[in-house]
């Protein structure tokens, strides 16, 4: 049996999605974070040694790490049997949703979720223990930041996937595919960090029809919620 070692609020609420989508079985190991660092506990270096999660074991105890690769080792092992709104869950080589599927599947974390993950840790920093004297300075700083480079660079990302979505249902086309998966916790933190739901409504939108599925409702009961507040 597939075991998801799960980190509270992280990237690998998409795996659980997925596994609920296809209906196969699996056992889930919560982890917390440090209350302090919000980092994951040690405890996650036992099963796999960059101490991160998604991780997923499966059959022999073989640890399998990042989000792309679980979601395609998960589609390649048990896809073929989907039928439905999941038959199309890996479009067929040489199709445009196929190129579409591996644009999205590569941006979410190669574009996309640096400018999040910057978003918030220059958000934090001003928040953190530091001299009375500093905190101005670093506050002033992480404004700065902000405002000319992350911001902007969101602006930009927000702005491509509003006019993706316009023509498109989901993110390689008319069905759902493991490119949506990948790239649900990237909308998640995106609509937690900047993107106004009345500023891009088509995203907003997106996101209501991921929320809504019976999948992702009982994954975000299993998993808990997806992104830090």
């Amino acid at each position: 049996m597939i075991t998801v070692h799960h980190l509270e609020t992280s990237r690998s609420q998409r795996v659980l999605w997925l596994l609920e989508e296809l209906g196969v079985p699996y056992e889930l190991k919560i982890y917390k974070r440090n209350r302090v660092t919000k980092l994951a506990p040690p405890e996650l270096k036992a099963v796999h040694p960059l101490g991160k999660s998604p991780v997923i074991t499966d059959g022999g105890g073989q640890a399998i790490a990042e989000s792309a690769v679980i979601l395609e080792y998960l589609v390649d092992q048990h896809g073929a049997q989907a039928q439905g709104e999941l038959a199309h869950l890996q479009p067929a080589k040489g199709t445009p949703e196929y190129a579409q599927s591996r644009f999205w599947m590569h941006y979410a974390e190669g574009s996309l979720m640096p400018w999040l993950v910057m978003k918030l840790v220059f958000l934090a920093i001003p928040t953190q223990p530091m001299p009375f004297f500093v905190r101005p300075i670093a506050r002033k700083m992480c404004e700065q930041v902000r405002s000319k480079l992350i911001d902007p660079n969101l602006s930009t990302a927000f702005a491509f996937m509003e006019q993706h979505l316009a023509t498109h249902a989901w993110f390689a086309g008319e069905h759902l595919t493991v490119a949506d998966f990948q790239m649900s916790f990237a909308v998640e933190a995106a609509m937690a960090r900047g993107a106004d739901a009345a500023r891009y409504p088509k995203l907003a939108a997106y996101k209501a029809r991921m929320v809504a599925r019976p999948a992702y409702q009982r994954a975000l009961a299993k998993g808990g919620p997806v992104v830090m507040s």
